[in-house]
């Protein structure tokens, strides 16, 4: 099918689910994005990738398509996940307080952030509609009028140190139960995951480290927020590489601090991961620690937009399973 019947008016949704164990759970809550409620496959959606990690238990589920068909999609998966995620007896070391954790919404080609959030409430509204003790927070552009950040929401609702439900206040929705949490709902620019391992097993080492570049602190990157977890018997610096708008940034290029892009003619910037990396090798350097690797989960705004069109384009809906496979 040809991009151009969808008039190139794409989003994603980096969908962020409380499970990684469990596989076919995984893979059943991503090809219900697929399907329309008649049983066939939605034509302008695809899941672009499929990021899982055990240890976290955490997967981020890459949907991506029509403006106009993802809030269908993504509430399909959304359904399937709280029939298979039970809260109750979820575990695993990353922060989470939904089994359905997290669902932002990005623009990525000829629709506006504005639209986006629209998109996310209605969803919100349909998902808390859908599912008996679902409760949804509302964040960005889909929290009016406040339009609160995500991390801002996060620290209210203490998000960072889970998990006590029954002092939880939803926007949406009754009070989170115990099987399904909360959730959180919402629509900002494109939200970019990227983790840097380091060679050590001090988790106070790695939260100086995260401290370091954390957008929020004096000399931290721009947009980057980050903590620390033990992960597969070293640290791991998670960050989330927030997309902006800035005027004075003009030196964008492979090897600088900045990566651009354009959306509807808005121009963003985001930090460059490869600089995200060479910082914190500097800043492990300088404490006499390597450094193990890096993992993008997922792909960049750019990545994400033109696997977006190639995928609609070929009518390649399971895209996800023509990359390194599911588990990456």
């Amino acid at each position: 099918m040809s991009s151009c019947r969808v008039g190139l008016r794409l989003a994603a949704c980096l969908l962020n689910i409380s499970e990684a164990r469990k596989k076919c759970i995984v893979e059943n809550i991503a090809k219900a994005a697929l399907l329309e409620r008649n049983g066939q496959r939605h034509p302008e959606i695809s899941v672009l990738n499929v990021f899982s990690d055990p240890e976290y238990n955490r997967s981020v589920i890459t949907i991506a398509g029509s403006i106009d068909e993802l809030g269908n999609s993504v509430l399909a998966a959304c359904l399937e996940a709280f029939q298979s995620i039970d809260m109750e007896v979820q575990e695993g070391i990353h922060p989470c307080l939904g089994a359905v954790d997290l669902i932002p919404i990005y623009p990525l080609s000829g629709v506006g952030v504005e639209e986006c959030g629209a998109v996310a409430r209605s969803l919100a509204e349909n998902l808390v509609l859908s599912v008996p003790g679902c409760s949804v927070f509302l964040f960005g552009e889909a929290d009016l009028p406040e339009k609160r950040p995500l991390v801002q929401r996060r620290k209210q609702l203490g998000w960072f140190t889970r998990r006590d439900f029954s002092t939880l206040k939803s926007d949406l929705g009754a009070a989170p139960a115990r099987r399904c949490g909360l959730t959180g709902i919402g629509a900002s620019p494109y939200v970019m995951n990227c983790n840097v391992t380091i060679d050590s097993q001090d988790l106070a080492l790695g939260k100086e480290i995260a401290s370091a570049i954390r957008g929020s602190n004096v000399n931290g990157l721009k947009g980057v927020q980050t903590m620390a977890f033990p992960h597969e018997g070293k640290i791991e610096i998670a960050c989330n590489v927030e997309s902006f708008e800035d005027q004075e940034v003009t030196e964008t290029s492979e090897g600088s601090q900045y990566m651009a892009y354009s959306v509807l003619g808005d121009h963003f910037y985001y930090i460059s991961p490869n600089y995200i990396e060479a910082q914190v090798k500097k800043l492990a350097s300088d404490r006499g620690i390597g450094m193990i690797g890096r993992a993008l989960i997922g792909f960049t705004p750019q990545e994400c937009k033109s696997c977006a069109e190639y995928a609609i384009r070929e009518s390649i809906g399971e895209f996800w399973k023509i990359r390194e496979g599911v588990f990456m």
